[in-house]
């Protein structure tokens, strides 16, 4: 037997030309399909975007206070309690307060806080190789100067 009902239509093609006449939008599309590949990437660590730069961030600069890590994340340092408590829960890093400054806290990378940043690390240099591998080193370095720039633009 057939079913009576019609055939529903496709919905109609969105256009998104004036959209794609600017910038942050094509990066904003970009960083959507970077950030989606690296959730995956990361979630076998149980770690976030955060949770891994914050956690390399500890481990390259061993000693580093809570509010200067908020300022290298450009984030919040309330929103960087979090962080650094689901890290600390962990035992992948220590909080240990500064002898000279009691109000401020010394973070430390634990010896198995380093094993699982050096394994995501590896895994994250494998996802942007997998992600970039269409851009030759030119391309890429011109795109991270390009980023780059843009960062250090003052906002007017």
């Amino acid at each position: 037997m057939t079913d009576p009902r019609p055939t529903p239509l496709p919905p109609p093609e969105i256009s998104d030309a004036t959209l794609r006449r600017f910038v942050g939008y094509h990066m904003k599309r970009a960083f959507n399909v970077v950030q989606a590949d690296l959730t995956a990437t990361l979630g076998p660590f149980r770690l976030r975007m955060l949770t891994y730069s914050a956690l390399v961030l500890v481990c390259d600069n061993p000693g580093l206070s809570q509010t200067r890590l908020a300022a290298a994340m450009d984030i919040e340092r309330p929103n960087l309690v979090v962080i650094v408590d689901e890290l600390e829960r962990r035992g992948l890093i220590t909080r240990d307060r500064v002898p000279t400054d009691r109000r401020a806290y010394a973070l430390m990378p634990t010896p198995s806080g380093r094993r699982l940043c050096g394994q995501a690390i590896k895994a994250v240099e494998a996802h942007e190789a997998r992600l970039f591998a269409g851009l030759d080193d030119t391309t890429r370095q011109t795109l991270v100067a390009v980023l780059s720039a843009l960062r250090a633009t003052p906002n007017s």
